[in-house]
């Protein structure tokens, strides 16, 4: 047990705030403002919950210039005012992370996702509720499954506009878009509009996005199995073809919130589909050719993973301080001196190491691995019927050889 006297005792508390203001809190989350010396929340927030005796400050840009100053107020009643529900894509979980659970206490309102699941009747265990508050519009991309059906909290008025032009350009035109405005206050409104004619005038900055996904027969669903359309990549032929790429993806056993280092990167296929398969899933793309890691960054987010860190540089020089994976897998450069060693090492215990090659130099640095250390080896081999004039016949791409290896 701890001996700090605080260590149990409650001074900071997080009140959700609607758009009804003071109206909407109840008695203890009233109590709370009002005992409190100091209220840190966005400007919108503190007109919300006036009139307050304490002092009150708006939050800098960026948010976490404010954590120093709250956490040295240890001990003294302080207030953090959120929108709704602070756990929810707000500002929670960031101060969960420096404030112990029990110095705090949450007085929480329904969240823009309960509001609109209220509102049009769709049970949010069947709804997926995402944020692009702050984030790349193409993180939506993986969650255009036909039927599917998202609540999206907007960045501002503008996102309702650019999430339908993506659409229309990803073959989901035919969609309906509802657009929800200032929900729980006096200027609540609600307007749907397809994708395709999207045009609804004067929306609200505080607006949240309902969809029902539908997709025309050449719509450009990401496909929830590996393998995507190699055609989807743009690559200047160094590609991890989407058969071995399946193949490589399984041997790689994707686990949610893991990290995966994808050595000779190429066009990123490996890593963006390490990503696609868990919105928990992290990658470090490695590739020395700078026209490719370019080209990476522009795959990774026409695919709906943004967030992918493209590291430009010859490896293993290039490895130096990234955080330690937790699978690795290797496709290019697999016989410069130092790799493979440097590899193996900053690889975590039971992580798991994938590399494939198509050269005989390649395959002797398989080989001799696989005779050192073990592992699998495998050689895939993929043919496709091709015209041999009116008639067809098998064309055999070059065999891979693939080590799998996991980490004692």
């Amino acid at each position: 047990m701890s001996d700090d006297p605080l260590s149990s005792t409650p001074w900071l508390t997080l009140v959700g705030i609607g758009e009804d203001g003071r109206a909407g809190l109840s008695p203890a989350a009233q109590n709370a403002l009002d005992t409190a010396t100091l209220v840190y929340g966005g400007r919108r927030h503190l007109a919300l919950a006036a009139p307050l005796a304490a002092e009150t400050r708006s939050w800098p840009s960026p948010i976490a210039n404010a954590y120093p100053d709250i956490l040295a107020r240890r001990g003294l009643p302080t207030c953090i005012l959120a929108t709704g529900d602070p756990f929810h894509y707000g500002i929670g979980a960031e101060i969960a992370r420096l404030v112990p659970a029990a110095e705090m206490r949450v007085f929480s309102q329904p969240s823009a996702f309960s509001l609109a699941s209220a509102r049009l009747g769709w049970p949010l265990a069947e709804t997926a509720c995402l944020t692009l508050h702050g984030r790349a519009l193409t993180r939506i991309v993986p969650h255009l499954q036909p039927g599917a059906r998202l609540l999206v909290l907007s960045w501002d008025e503008t996102t309702p506009y650019t999430v339908a032009a993506l659409m229309r350009a990803r073959g989901f035109g035919a969609s309906d878009l509802t657009v929800l405005e200032a929900m729980g206050g006096p200027r609540e409104r609600r307007r749907s509009c397809p994708a395709d004619g999207f045009d609804i005038a004067d929306i609200d900055p505080l607006n949240t996005l309902a969809i029902v996904v539908m997709a025309a027969p050449d719509a450009q669903v990401v496909t929830l199995a590996p393998g995507l359309d190699d055609a989807w990549f743009e690559n200047d032929g160094q590609l991890t073809k989407s058969d071995i790429r399946a193949v490589t993806l399984a041997a790689l056993r994707p686990r949610a919130g893991q990290l995966l280092w994808d050595i000779g990167a190429g066009a990123g296929s490996i890593s963006i589909e390490w990503m696609l398969r868990h919105p928990s899933m992290g990658a470090i793309a490695v590739e020395a050719n700078p026209d490719r890691a370019a080209r990476i960054a522009r795959n990774a987010s026409r695919l709906g993973v943004p967030d992918l860190r493209v590291v430009e540089g010859p490896a293993p020089a290039s490895l130096d301080g990234l955080a330690p994976p937790d699978a690795l897998f290797i496709g290019g450069g697999i016989s410069v001196p130092g790799l493979l060693v440097r590899a193996m090492g900053a690889l975590r215990p039971g992580g798991r190491l994938v590399s494939n090659v198509v050269t005989l130099e390649g395959e002797a640095v398989l080989l001799a691995a696989f005779a050192r250390h073990g592992g699998s080896l495998k050689r895939l081999s993929v043919a496709r019927a091709d015209p041999v004039g009116h008639l067809h016949g098998w064309r055999t791409a070059m065999p891979v050889t693939q080590w799998a290896w996991v980490k004692p």
